[in-house]
């Protein structure tokens, strides 16, 4: 008879118990939520097809009309208005921070540093001028209390001298 309860015991323990410590079930979803219908093997398909369509797209730097269609229809119309500007602008553009170290970077060490050096100079110049804004600004806030301050205590003895009189 004890035999035959441990044995079932047992027989609980590997079959619910066990289970549930190696594999734990995950909690079950709030009832509001609607569980969607499983998809079938074609739509899966279509689904990893897709997937690895835009994962192999976002690989490339310019991603295109194709993948971002909205985008590229706003910058057809500008484009339209403005096409004339565009061409005078492109002969006297400067060329980016990114470009310019790129083309430093093929030419090794010996012009990477200057550029790098400048990057890092605008970088602490920029905060620089960032810092002292606050400043100013953080020191304005700062009289504006102190006089808020001084005219309420100006206030308080001016009535307080009415009052005594």
């Amino acid at each position: 008879m004890k035999l035959r309860v441990v044995c079932r015991k047992l027989y609980d323990y590997v079959r619910y118990d066990l289970k549930e410590i190696a594999f734990p079930s995950s909690l079950p979803d709030p009832p509001h939520i609607i569980k969607r219908r499983k998809l079938t093997w074609k739509e899966r398909w279509s689904v990893l097809k897709e997937a690895s369509r835009l994962y192999a797209a976002s690989w490339v730097r310019d991603i295109g009309p194709d993948l971002r269609p909205n985008d590229y229809k706003k910058e057809d119309h500008e484009s339209d208005n403005e096409t004339r500007d565009d061409d005078a602008k492109s002969e006297n553009k400067e060329p980016s921070t990114l470009e310019d170290l790129a083309v430093a970077a093929r030419g090794g060490m010996e012009t990477l540093r200057p550029a790098l050096q400048r990057v890092y100079m605008m970088r602490a110049a920029a905060y620089r001028d960032a810092l002292k804004s606050f400043i100013e600004g953080y020191q304005e806030g700062i009289k504006q209390v102190m006089e808020r301050k001084e005219s309420a205590q100006s206030q308080e003895e001016e009535n307080g001298q009415n009052k005594s009189t």
